[in-house]
């Protein structure tokens, strides 16, 4: 636990040393703090990615949930990510790999996409940012999308199921929460 609560807090300071950017440029909704393998792995199975399902991952950074829904459970997978250089390593990545017809990142602001066509969403921002998105998301999504969270609960939604993983293979534990819409 003390571990989580050090990588909160480091989360925290990041997010609050975003605040003082321009005002006309996009907000940063979440500082790189890259998934273990085995969570992206576990946030896949609890959101019950689909081979062919259309899946999204705001905030995406290096690509790896986008890549293994692409690689083992064959899903059209996108990736949303607003820094330019973790997007633009991530597709490398991607095709590096030859996934290019299943896999993609935009380098943008998730604020200003289009989930509707969405079967799963995987986020891992922080709780003011999941706050800022869930607008959006309660507009944009239709019955039956499911999203999971990683971490941080989505504001005035109640998850359908809660998943505790106490060690990550790192010492680090995680919660992941699943919508279902």
């Amino acid at each position: 636990m003390l571990v989580r609560r050090s990588v909160l807090w480091l989360l925290a300071g990041s997010l609050a040393g975003l605040a003082g950017q321009q005002a006309q440029e996009p907000e940063r909704l979440a500082p790189y703090y890259p998934t273990p393998e085995t969570v992206v792995e576990k946030m896949l199975q609890l959101g019950g990615l689909k081979a062919g399902e259309k899946m999204f991952d705001l905030g995406s950074g290096d690509g790896r949930i986008v890549i293994m829904a692409a690689q083992k459970y064959h899903a059209d997978a996108t990736g949303i990510e607003f820094d330019k250089d973790l997007a633009r390593q991530s597709s490398d990545r991607i095709k590096s790999l030859d996934l290019q017809k299943t896999a993609r990142i935009i380098n943008g602001d998730i604020l200003r996409q289009d989930l509707s066509s969405a079967d799963l969403i995987t986020v891992y921002l922080l709780p003011a940012s999941n706050e800022k998105i869930r607008p959006m998301l309660d507009k944009q999504l239709r019955k039956g999308t499911r999203l999971v969270a990683h971490d941080f609960e989505i504001p005035g939604w109640t998850p359908v199921e809660v998943l505790q993983i106490e060690d990550d293979g790192e010492g680090r534990s995680h919660t992941l929460y699943l919508y279902k819409r």
